[in-house]
């Protein structure tokens, strides 16, 4: 067979109809080794022509997805020229997916697909063949590659990324103003066909807007759409693939379309006339009622603000716009009353405060309402003519003269007495007084103004027929100043002359004060009661004056002290003097005029002490020294200090007590010795612990045989003292432990020590260990002491 043949062959195989669509692409491949001559021709020139054999020629295959025949789909066919068709040659498929979803014919080398293949998970797959030698397994084609690709079928519907999409466009939009931009996908293959080609529609939402087919833009189709009468829309969009094509695959979206507001609507007042009322008590600053004006907007388009246009209560009121609710609050400006006005009319306005400049054909964007407001009466407490009250009264008026009188009246329409009265708490004194009736306030106690020069009163006015309504006013009393004080010193002086004094010479410069205050200021005249032979007074006029001596030389032996009367003036109205007296005492000076020294009398006289006055003190006080000397002497004489001779003398003698005990001085204590052993008592032994007054002879006290005549001699001795009135509150036997007689164990005190003529020998102590260490130094000290010498 020719290569024609073949090709001609090939070509009605590939448009006879298959169970898939393939397609071969041939290309020359060589051969690795000489072919034999398949046949001889002569050419024209009559040479011999030799034809060389061609091996197997491919490229690619092509396959289509989605296959769903029940039987494996053919791919294609593999054939070399070495092929004689008796089975000798094997063919070999390798590569992606070979052997699993690739299988080839061994002997006639035809490709099966064994499954459904879907492009968009792989859309070609790469694989390499070979013939061999079914006998010499020796490849006769070399391996040569070859691609089986996929082609696509419209098997996948267009999606959007989200299934709702939100978007806003405002409201009264042009025609045509874009909304926003939705896109779908198509996962077939774009270039192969129009399985990718998508083209976008409107489902729902028409006429208000529609969408652009190629680009999936939403624009608005209806001119002024008002968010007033619709906000939101609801818009269905589809996106159908093969060019929106009969039998092409879609998918839809929905968009949420809310219309945002524009400043498009005036502010109206719900009523031209509105009706407010306030009673007349009202104080400043108090809220009478609200307007307010619809905004069918919302946000800053709706914002309004109010304000008083015009109207015969503009100085009377106030109105303030409230941000959070829109509305305009009516203020009282100034104080309302009844009995003056009763009804007051304001025009008020409310215009936006955020006007779009695109909506100014729609009308001024501002309304006006009428505001009557009506003032009610209540009954009010009285009002005094003033607001405060100033009285200015002489401090010498006589009881009972009315400084002054406060006025109220009643300001309803139907005047109500008045009572008038002083409130307590600002005249404790109860200096003043009232008529109930008038107001007139009166004197009840006479004035001082050098006590007190202003009174601070309060005058309460309260309605007969209600007490409970009243009012206060502030009444404030100046008293005037009378001369009625005499001046006086301005200090007490302590004044002196020299014995070497002159004539003339000055020895005290004086000046005077007085309570009173005239008005052109204090004026202070001086002068001797009567004339002084030895001191004159010089009036400064500066409301000072100088004492000065009239003549040279004075004793203090033969006067001590000089009395001076001074007469102080004043120049007020009627004119007060008074007489101080001065005293001069008499000093012995140096030559530079020095006070160096004056008599005891004269020191004296002006602390208030006599000389008497001091011997009596002095001698209490020696008498107190005396007392304390006498007590401590006592006391020391109570007690008796015990002659301790040396450190190894032990006093025999002991006595326990469970407070406080007489001591060692105490007459009933026992010998513990006598207690313990009676029989090592000697006549001889002494107390050695005090001084004895008198030399005596110890009496010897009978041997107890055994112990029971030791306690029958300690009960009877405690029941002596239990019937003894004169006994102390306690029993210093009580105390007492008693051993027994011959303790075997002996003792290491030194009590009875005494009873032996002769020193122990306590050297076992110090083998006792270290906790008897004390012990030893104590009772072994002589021979340390010899030890140490």
């Amino acid at each position: 067979m020719t290569t024609q043949q073949v090709l001609l062959l090939l070509l009605l195989w590939m448009w006879l109809p298959h169970p898939c669509y393939t397609e071969m692409l041939f290309r020359r491949t060589p051969d690795l080794r000489p072919k034999s001559f398949g046949g001889r021709t002569s050419g024209n020139d009559g040479k011999a022509i030799h034809r060389q054999k061609r091996g197997w020629m491919w490229n690619q295959f092509f396959l289509l997805e989605e296959y769903t025949g029940s039987d494996y789909q053919y791919v294609g066919k593999l054939h070399s020229d070495q092929d004689k068709g008796d089975g000798s040659l094997k063919y070999i498929l390798s590569g992606d997916g070979a052997g699993t979803l690739f299988i080839i014919d061994e002997k006639t080398g035809d490709i099966h697909a064994t499954r459904r293949i879907d492009r968009e998970e792989k859309a070609f797959y790469t694989l390499r063949a070979q013939a061999i030698n079914r006998r010499t397994l020796r490849p006769v084609e070399p391996e040569s590659e070859f691609v089986i690709k996929i082609h696509d079928i419209n098997d996948n519907e267009p999606t959007f990324p989200e299934e709702i999409y939100t978007a806003s466009v405002p409201e009264m939009s042009v025609v045509g103003t874009s909304v926003v931009q939705v896109t779908a996908t198509d996962a077939d293959d774009p270039s192969y066909g129009n399985s990718a080609r998508i083209i976008y529609s409107i489902l729902q939402g028409q006429p208000y807007f529609s969408v652009e087919p190629e680009t999936g833009i939403i624009r608005t189709a209806l001119p002024n759409m008002n968010r007033e009468n619709r906000e939101q829309y609801q818009v269905v969009i589809q996106a159908k693939d093969m060019g929106g094509q009969m039998g092409g695959l879609s998918g839809t979206t929905t968009v949420n379309i809310t219309l945002t507001d524009v400043n498009d609507n005036p502010p109206r007042f719900p009523q031209s006339t509105i009706h407010l009322r306030i009673p007349e008590s009202s104080p400043v600053g108090t809220a009478i009622g609200s307007v307010k004006a619809t905004d069918a907007d919302t946000g800053k388009n709706a914002e309004v603000e109010y304000r008083i246009i015009d109207g015969d209560g503009t100085d009377m009121f106030d109105i303030v716009t409230q941000k959070d609710t829109q509305e305009g609050i009516i203020t009282v400006r100034k104080p309302l009353d009844y009995e003056t006005r009763r009804l007051y009319t304001l025009k008020v306005e409310a215009e936006n405060t955020h006007v779009d400049p695109r909506f100014y054909y729609l009308g001024p964007f501002k309304d006006t309402t009428i505001v009557k407001i009506s003032v009610e009466d209540v009954d009010e407490p009285p009002v005094f003519s003033r607001s405060s009250y100033l009285f200015e009264v002489h401090e010498d008026i006589e009881l009972g003269t009315i400084i002054g009188t406060v006025m109220a009246r009643d300001p309803d329409s139907a005047s109500s007495p008045i009572r008038f009265s002083l409130d307590r708490h600002t005249d404790l004194d109860r200096i003043f007084n009232i008529h109930s009736g008038n107001g007139s306030i009166y004197t009840s106690k006479p004035l001082d103004r050098e006590i007190s020069q202003w009174h601070n009163l309060s005058v309460i006015a309260a309605e007969i027929n209600n007490p409970k309504d009243s009012t206060r006013v502030p009444v404030y009393v100046r008293i005037l100043d009378v001369n009625d004080n005499a001046p006086q010193f301005a200090v007490f002086y302590d004044t002196f002359v020299c014995e070497n004094a002159r004539a003339g010479q000055l020895i005290q410069t004086i000046s005077a004060v007085d309570k009173d205050d005239p008005l052109g200021g204090q004026k202070f005249f001086f002068s001797l009661a009567a004339v002084n032979p030895n001191f004159t007074v010089q009036d400064n006029e500066d409301n000072t004056a100088r004492i000065l001596t009239r003549r040279n030389g004075f004793s203090r032996h033969e006067i001590s002290t000089y009395l001076l009367p001074v007469v102080i003036s004043d120049n007020d109205y009627p004119i007060q003097s008074s007489t101080g007296t001065l005293t001069i005492r008499v000093c012995a000076c140096d030559s530079r005029g020095n006070m160096q020294s004056c008599n005891a009398e004269a020191l004296l006289l002006p602390a208030g002490l006599s000389t008497g006055a001091l011997v009596a003190i002095l001698l209490c006080i020696i008498i107190l020294l005396v007392i304390v000397v006498l007590f401590a002497a006592l006391k020391r004489q109570r007690k008796k200090e015990p002659l301790i001779l040396s450190k190894e003398d032990i006093r025999d003698n002991i006595v326990s007590y469970n407070d406080e005990g007489g001591g060692e001085e105490d007459t009933q204590a026992f010998d513990i010795g006598t207690l313990r052993n009676p029989a090592a008592i000697e006549d001889k032994k002494l107390r050695r612990d005090i001084i004895p007054e008198t030399l005596f002879v110890p009496r010897r006290t009978p041997s107890a045989p055994d112990n029971t005549d030791v306690r029958d001699f300690i009960n009877q001795r405690l029941k002596e003292h239990d019937t003894d009135p004169s006994a102390p509150p306690y029993d210093s036997l009580a105390t007492y432990a008693y051993e027994g007689n011959d303790s075997i164990a002996e003792s290491l005190s030194s009590l009875e020590s005494g009873t032996t003529e002769g020193d122990q020998n306590y050297d076992y102590l110090r083998e006792w260990g270290p906790r008897f260490n004390k012990l030893a130094e104590m009772y072994g000290g002589g021979e340390s002491d010899k030890d140490t010498s």
